[in-house]
């Protein structure tokens, strides 16, 4: 039977953030449930439009909605409170920082801004040079491993890769005010292979 060598090599590489995903909620307080749903649905449709006015292809997709009874600072009932939460993709960072600003205006205190996230839009060009700089790394460490016992690399009998999470460096999250900019940073891909090769 052959003598074999597996080794897992790690290799990463960097992009710059090019997308935004903008989470907000409508928000509207009311002494009964259909007009704290109603006030709630008012602030969606804004949403909607201020969306279709920024710029850029932008899709609004529902994520949550919900209604429960309100209470003041003293714990008395004080009608109902509804809550829809709303996720905006498709945007560059141009125009959600454009869109953050149409929505404080066109909604008012009605919204919430729960994040903005950046991402990259087509990260295969970053992955394919981690992948590239893990198989380098394999094969440095196992030519190490194979001269330690005397012997070289021959053919490759197997590969398999794990791709690792991309990790923000830079802006992910943060508080608002209108006509916002955003400072993207990185994010760093990252990639494991690992490659089992014959001893020669």
């Amino acid at each position: 039977m052959s003598r074999t060598v597996t080794v897992t090599g790690h290799g990463s590489s960097t992009a710059v953030p090019d997308t935004a995903v903008v989470r907000v909620a409508c928000v509207h307080r009311a002494e009964g449930m259909a007009e704290a749903l109603a006030g709630a649905e008012s602030a969606r449709a804004a949403v909607v439009s201020a969306a279709d006015d920024a710029g850029g292809l932008h899709v609004v997709s529902s994520t949550d909605l919900s209604v429960w009874p309100a209470h003041d600072v003293e714990g008395r009932r004080a009608g109902f409170e509804a809550r829809h939460v709303l996720t905006i993709t498709g945007g560059d960072l141009e125009s959600a920082g454009a869109l953050v600003g149409r929505l404080a205006d066109a909604v008012g205190d009605r919204l919430q801004v729960e994040s903005v996230t950046l991402s990259v839009g087509d990260p295969t060009a970053a992955l394919g040079e981690a992948r590239e700089a893990a198989y380098a790394d394999a094969r440095v460490r196992a030519e190490h491993l194979a001269a330690l016992s005397g012997e070289s690399l021959g053919e490759v009998r197997d590969v398999s890769e794990g791709a690792g999470a991309p990790v923000s460096r830079g802006l992910e999250r943060a508080a608002f005010k209108a006509d916002v900019g955003f400072a993207p940073g990185q994010t760093l891909l990252t990639s494991t292979v690992t490659v089992t090769w014959a001893l020669a």
